[in-house]
């Protein structure tokens, strides 16, 4: 059995969600409870699905399930991150680095669902 860790979409993930959370610190303190904390945890999620899906990969709807949770959580951290530039929390370059981590991110989750094979 491989660990999770050597999996890119967990390394992709993990490495966007400390990204994000080191640039959050930045954001408003009356966000706090808002758009830092739900940024936050939406892109620890993506990575946490991953872990979770990985571990049960042997039940392949598990799997499956597990994975689309982690793509969806995925996609509100790219809504999340639409607003955070739209209020002017991130630049338009961060914007940019941030998007295209996010959308790589995207394509390894959906590689791993369409090919659960790979992955027992």
């Amino acid at each position: 059995m491989g660990d999770y860790r050597t999996l890119l979409a967990y390394q992709k993930s993990f490495a966007q969600s400390m990204k994000i959370f080191l640039r959050s610190k930045k954001f408003p303190s009356e966000e706090k409870f808002g758009l830092t904390s739900q940024i936050r945890n939406s892109s620890r999620s993506v990575c946490v699905n991953i872990v979770e899906a990985y571990k049960r990969r042997r039940y392949k709807d598990y799997y499956i399930s597990k994975l689309n949770d982690s793509e969806t959580e995925n996609a509100e951290t790219r809504a999340l991150l639409d607003f955070s530039l739209g209020c002017e929390y991130l630049s338009k370059n961060e914007y940019d680095e941030f998007k295209n981590e996010n959308d790589d991110v995207a394509k390894l989750v959906l590689y791993m669902i369409n090919n659960p094979e790979k992955f027992r």
